[in-house]
């Protein structure tokens, strides 16, 4: 290995703002951090709010004005409803005609059925009419 490439690393203390100390290895000696893993929001789950320009006093107002008002949706959340109904109207469309369809086809068949007990119906009566000459012509 060639010498002079590689960093010295020295046992190092990392002191945080909050008071918390940690004990590790780095190039450097005596870090001080604003924030660690103890103090850190993410880890300790508290929420903190950082109002850059006043967007969350904007959004406070938006979010009170729309409840004052009655909810009144947004023109994105409208066109999500508009496209729901819409949605919802060509489905009942689209079931009512498969209903009809279907009927259609009930119907059809009923049909059929009916036709083909007739001609059964006028074949029955025509044999016996048939015979009932047979036998009065060999007579």
């Amino acid at each position: 290995m060639k010498s002079g490439l590689h960093p010295n690393y020295v046992d190092t203390t990392i002191t945080c703002a909050c008071g918390n100390v940690i004990e590790t290895r780095s190039t450097r000696q005596g870090l001080r951090i604003d924030l660690c893993n103890v103090c850190h929001p993410f880890y300790t789950g508290e929420q903190r709010i950082v109002d850059t320009a006043g967007q969350v006093e904007r959004f406070n107002k938006k979010f009170e004005r729309a409840q004052a008002t009655g909810q009144v949706a947004s023109k994105r959340q409208q066109r999500m409803n508009a496209r729901a109904t819409q949605l919802a109207e060509e489905q009942r469309r689209a079931d009512e005609a498969q209903a009809a369809a279907r009927a259609a086809q009930r119907d059809r068949a009923r049909a059929a059925a009916e036709a083909r007990a007739a001609e059964e119906a006028a074949a029955g009566e025509a044999a016996p009419a048939e015979a009932t000459e047979e036998v009065a012509a060999e007579s």
